[in-house]
């Protein structure tokens, strides 16, 4: 049975501002699967997170722009680059639903390092680009270090028209937390907030990723994903790590 619908607004504040960022021209892509396939990739007291049955694994390419900590300005290079996140969706035993990245690439090597480090976030080294003609945009990405080395992806989407919230874009998208484990194998989680996102319909004009099967999901992507959206992005704010 599916927890309590996801509402369009953080249902609690993130607290002390830890961090913020914005992430902006984002295109979600996702794929439906069975929770089992997802379970094992969960940290410890994280299940599944379902929708209509089944869990979902997103595939999320974007730019990532003024990274700033504790309330001060976000940092002017190391701060602004290109991700694309491969994520997974969970629910922890007090009914916080959230995100579990299972990787994410960026362009800035400094910046991995350091969060890799620091965080212990999945952040891997990449060379990436973002080409946007009117509504047409295209995401290229090819790890470089820590391996798979050339693991990749290639997206490119229609922009369409804004569009209201369906309940399944809701789940996808109105995360108020991230899931991470500790170097002590407890689970934390690191709540933020941002404004509503403002979406509009896409289409997939063409997708060649390597990336889903490289995170552990080979096969994924042959069949077609159950959702494509876009967003022009938010300004999110996190809160502190908690148990």
């Amino acid at each position: 049975m599916n927890p309590e619908p996801v509402t369009a607004l953080a249902p609690r504040p993130a607290g002390r501002t830890v961090f913020t960022q914005d992430w902006l021209q984002l295109t979600f892509v996702h794929w439906a699967v069975e929770p089992g396939l997802v379970a094992p990739h969960l940290p410890a007291g994280v299940q599944p997170d379902t929708f209509d049955g089944a869990s979902y694994i997103g595939l999320i390419p974007f730019q990532m722009r003024r990274i700033g900590l504790f309330g001060t300005p976000g940092v002017p290079y190391f701060g602004s680059f290109l991700e694309t996140n491969v994520r997974l969706y969970g629910v922890d035993r007090e009914g916080r639903r959230g995100v579990v990245f299972c990787s994410l690439e960026a362009s800035r090597l400094a910046t991995v390092a350091v969060t890799r480090a620091t965080v212990g976030l999945n952040y891997v080294w990449s060379q990436m680009s973002l080409e946007r003609d009117g509504d047409r945009i295209e995401y290229r990405s090819s790890r470089r270090w820590p391996g798979p080395r050339g693991a990749a992806t290639h997206v490119v989407t229609r922009i369409g028209e804004p569009v209201a919230s369906t309940p399944l874009d809701e789940f996808l998208t109105a995360r108020w937390c991230l899931f991470l484990p500790d170097r002590s194998g407890a689970t934390r989680y690191w709540p933020n907030e941002h404004p509503t996102w403002p979406l509009r319909s896409a289409t997939l004009e063409h997708l060649d990723d390597g990336l889903i099967a490289a995170a552990g999901f080979p096969g994924v992507t042959a069949g077609s994903p159950v959702s494509v959206r876009f967003s022009e992005g938010v300004r999110t704010t996190f809160g502190p790590r908690r148990r």
